[in-house]
């Protein structure tokens, strides 16, 4: 098979960080980037409306995941969307900008041997990234692409939400990326004139015209070419061709935690024996290759609703022409409104538990018609103690992985989700919301439910929050797959940059903490 091109860089996938990679590289005219990516263009409505983002999934934008039966969510599989577009998840996201808490990355510096990742490492790349149209600095950026807004529109409910809470005892908190996180409030979101922001918006789009960036779309990329010790290149199914592309300096995997290690597992990097059960070659053994596998699980409490508005109402040519015209109006907000971050128990050295809630019914993953007018609450584990694995179901690189987080196979994860339960119920009993609320909905029992029957809804409604991370862990352990410039341990020429690197789950949404990554490693690369 012969090589068809050759390139500085070549990344693969126009994600969250592959699009942030090819327009920071590429602002070298020196230097010739070729960015891959699996799904097509991002050049549909449906893409660019907030409201619209559940609509997405299970449609061709969308890898349409889904994990191997989960033990302890009574036997079932759970559903994993994943953007399969430009701007990847970016692009199909509840568009929550949080960058996480501090001691996360301080654990990434002192627990995990992530030097150059602590706290006050990543803040400034978190800023140079942002551009931030309430808050400004020391804490926030005012002038990157990424722009950051307060929602244009906000639901009663999600504010009558925000005023129980504060009633029942948790503070006020206006900005969750700022001194502290903990509280609660309304998030702001990676939005533009009540527009998504994607990062093909922010990053890739402004790049296109570069003579030295070139990107492609509907290409699979099936594995990384190996001479010796040091990639260099990568091989990519395209309209049922076969090509290879050459990277002079490097190959740079932005494939996110599911395909990442899919990838260099495929290319014979990754655990030997699994490998070779497989019949693939092993090129470099690196046992943490798929390992460290974690997620946020979320759990809805949801009521039905007199007396106000159901986000459903709003599905109308009006009130689409209205967001077409002016970025306004009902379709310009992200569903998941407003929430915050809360400790459930005494003792933790920082909030374990998020909250997210929507002023409709949203459950199993918004793929269920509602019944009836509604409002959800839910919880979202966000420092999950359970760790799970990824591995191949086949040397075919079009056969999807096997994936299995392992759900509160810890027990204190369900433990914390059953407090964070209760204490949404305990918000409910508020006046400020209560009013609005008639019966609930799941469980369907208001009071007096047992911590076994509150485990029994939680394992039985418990989706994923769209956050896996670690499969391709960052540090200097035994298990590390890169080490902290990104490089993958064994092999020259060769980086992963996106979530799959995080070695702990950052407390919060993870597309803001991906985007930081990839500012920070396109530093890395060209230094």
């Amino acid at each position: 098979m012969a090589v068809r091109e050759s390139f500085d860089y070549v990344v693969v996938g126009a994600g969250s960080a592959g699009c942030v990679l090819a327009a920071r590289l590429s602002e070298d005219p020196g230097t010739s980037v070729l960015l891959l990516e699996a799904g097509g263009p991002d050049d549909a409505d449906e893409l660019h409306i907030p409201a619209a983002f559940s609509s997405l999934f299970k449609t061709r934008w969308d890898w349409n995941y889904e994990t191997v039966e989960q033990k302890h969510l009574g036997g079932r599989s759970a559903y994993w969307p994943r953007g399969k577009t430009l701007g990847g998840c970016s692009s199909m996201n509840a568009m929550i900008y949080i960058r996480g808490n501090r001691a996360d990355y301080d654990t990434w510096r002192d627990a995990h041997g992530a030097t150059g990742w602590g706290h006050d490492d990543v803040l400034p790349y978190f800023t140079r990234a942002e551009r931030n149209t309430r808050l400004g600095g020391p804490l926030h950026g005012t002038d990157g692409p990424l722009h950051v807004e307060d929602r244009r529109y906000t639901h009663e409910l999600t504010t009558a939400w925000v005023e129980a809470a504060v009633a029942s005892g948790l503070k006020r908190n206006d900005d969750f990326n700022g001194a502290e996180q903990e509280g609660v409030g309304l998030y702001q979101v990676t939005c533009h004139r009540g527009r998504r922001w994607s990062t093909a918006d922010a990053y890739l789009r402004p790049a296109l015209g570069r003579k030295n960036l070139t990107v492609r779309t509907g290409a699979l990329s099936t594995r990384v070419v190996l001479d010796g010790g040091r990639a260099v290149g990568v091989e990519y199914l395209s309209g049922g061709q076969t090509s290879v592309v050459r990277a002079e300096r490097e190959v740079l995997l932005s494939g996110g935690a599911v395909n990442s290690p899919q990838l260099l597992m495929l290319s014979g990097i990754g655990p030997a024996e699994h490998l070779r059960e497989l019949g693939i070659d092993v090129a470099v053994s690196l046992p943490g290759v798929g390992e460290n596998l974690h997620d946020h699980p979320a759990s809805p409490v949801i009521w039905t609703t007199r007396g106000t508005s159901d986000m459903t109402d709003f599905v109308t040519p009006g009130r689409l022409l209205q967001w077409q015209a002016l970025g306004r109006g009902p379709l310009s907000s992200n569903i998941g409104e407003g929430g915050g971050f809360v400790r459930t128990r005494d003792g933790l050295d920082a909030p374990d538990m998020q909250f997210h809630v929507a002023p409709t019914m949203f459950y199993d993953n918004g793929m269920r018609e509602p019944t009836a007018k509604g409002f959800t609450s839910a919880t979202t584990l966000v420092a999950p103690k359970s760790r799970g694995t990824l591995r191949l179901r086949s040397a075919d690189p079009r056969w999807r992985p096997l994936i299995d987080p392992a759900y509160y196979a810890d027990p204190a994860d369900l433990e914390a989700t059953i407090a964070a339960t209760r204490m949404l119920r305990d918000i409910a009993r508020q006046p400020s919301i209560g009013r609005y609320l008639v019966s609930p909905f799941l469980p369907d029992r208001a009071d007096d439910l047992s911590d076994s029957e509150l485990a029994d809804h939680i394992r039985t409604w418990t989706q994923t929050l769209y956050h896996p991370v670690g499969t391709c862990s960052m540090g200097t352990g035994e298990t590390a797959v890169v080490d902290p410039a990104l490089r993958v341990n064994g092999v020259e020429g060769l980086r992963v940059v996106d979530a799959s690197v995080f070695p702990l789950i950052p407390r919060g949404n993870t597309n803001a903490p991906t985007i930081m990554l990839a500012e920070k490693a396109a530093d890395l690369i060209r230094s």
